[in-house]
């Protein structure tokens, strides 16, 4: 399907709405499944990213697993057809229903994040007369270089085990009965575009890896979670991310036996660029400053720019003529941070002009709510549209 054929099937529709252009997912796949196999990685597809089912049945079509944080995760990923024995359960606060759902249904692994963790996950399963396969999330402390509120691996962040725990970790682990340990994860943080930080990453793993063979423990899997950014500045020439550069680093710098495992979890670089926002212009509203682009869609569609101060690519579809007049595009919401970009390029807009919030397929949809009673919005992709 052409451009032209979707932006008039965009007109068609009531918006806003999230599309989804599924072979742009099928392309970035198909050069991650490239990378992955000459190494023999696995992939662990993060649903926090993007749970759409349609999206979630191109992952299983791929036999990718499934990377959960929450109990509804763990279902979904199993309602989509994920194998129990390719779902991995991370999160740092996991409430006893969502580990006894892990538990019921067999999963492969939970990533677990405290000593406290270790002791409820062992007391649930031996009620069950289950062994529950156990990786363990440790904090490397290392700085991702990314925003402050997308950094998950240092000291001062929640998540993971903190080296001077381990002794207990180690003591618990000998002990518990139905505890099995299966390996370590690790994951510093999200949008990730300084790819030295994962050279870091593998080094500090290295450390990690030998100390825990060291005390007779040996990890079969090396999980070394996700965060590989994406170009939000230029999404079109760049839809792939540096999949080549980000897969090279863990081959040169990691130091592991021939039997270990190497699991990545994925999400924004697989599925961010295939989505977008469309929405309309209700009106032109001049300022004493500037002109503002008030759109029908909110921060309860796409809640990254106000949550994170995150830049999205704006364009106009009705006039993509020169971009030579700039507009503050906001939503309707009664908030000033209900914004989706400042001092935008665009050409001349119009009331009922279609304007697309590219790169919007990740932490987009799954992040939507609705604030001031707006409803959630219906989602389209490629396929349906060709049919």
């Amino acid at each position: 399907m052409t451009r032209a054929q979707q932006i008039a099937f965009f007109k068609s529709v009531d918006t806003p709405f999230y599309f989804y252009d599924l072979q742009k997912l099928r392309t970035v796949l198909d050069a991650l499944d490239r990378e992955i196999n000459q190494y023999k990685y696995h992939i662990h597809y993060a649903l926090k990213a993007n749970a759409n089912p349609v999206i979630l049945k191109e992952m299983v079509k791929r036999g990718y697993g499934a990377d959960c944080v929450s109990g509804g995760e763990v279902q979904a990923s199993l309602d989509a057809g994920f194998i129990p024995d390719q779902v991995v359960f991370a999160g740092v606060g996991k409430s006893d229903a969502e580990i006894n759902l892990a538990l019921n249904n067999n999963i492969s692994c939970f990533n677990a994040e405290s000593l406290q963790e270790l002791e409820v996950i062992n007391e649930l399963a031996a009620q069950k007369n289950k062994i529950a396969k156990i990786a363990l999330r440790l904090n490397p402390d290392v700085d991702a270089k990314t925003h402050r509120y997308i950094t998950t691996g240092l000291n001062e962040n929640k998540f993971g085990i903190n080296p001077g725990d381990l002794p207990q970790v180690i003591e618990l682990l000998n002990t518990a009965k139905n505890l099995e340990f299966h390996g370590l994860h690790f994951h510093i943080g999200s949008q990730i575009t300084d790819l030295s930080a994962f050279k870091h990453l593998c080094l500090k793993v290295n450390e990690f890896n030998n100390y825990f063979k060291e005390h007779q423990l040996y990890p079969k899997t090396i999980n070394v979670g996700g965060g590989l950014g994406i170009d939000y500045h230029n999404p079109e020439e760049k839809l792939i991310p540096d999949f080549i550069n980000f897969f090279r680093i863990f081959d040169r710098f990691l130091e592991l036996d021939p039997n270990q495992e190497v699991h990545f979890e994925p999400g924004r670089s697989l599925v961010a660029n295939c989505g977008e926002l469309i929405t309309r212009v209700l009106y032109i509203k001049p300022g004493l400053s500037k002109s503002f682009a008030v759109v029908d869609a909110g921060m309860n569609e796409l809640i990254r720019p106000a949550l994170y101060e995150a830049f999205h690519k704006i364009d106009n579809l009705s006039n993509p003529q020169n971009h030579d007049k700039k507009y503050d595009v906001v939503g309707p919401v009664c908030e000033t941070s209900d914004t989706f970009g400042k001092d935008v390029p665009l050409p001349e807009t119009r009331r009922g002009d279609l304007i697309t919030i590219q790169s919007a397929g990740a932490y987009g949809e799954v992040m939507a709510g609705n604030y001031n009673l707006r409803g959630i919005v219906k989602t389209y992709h490629s396929d349906e549209i060709n049919n």
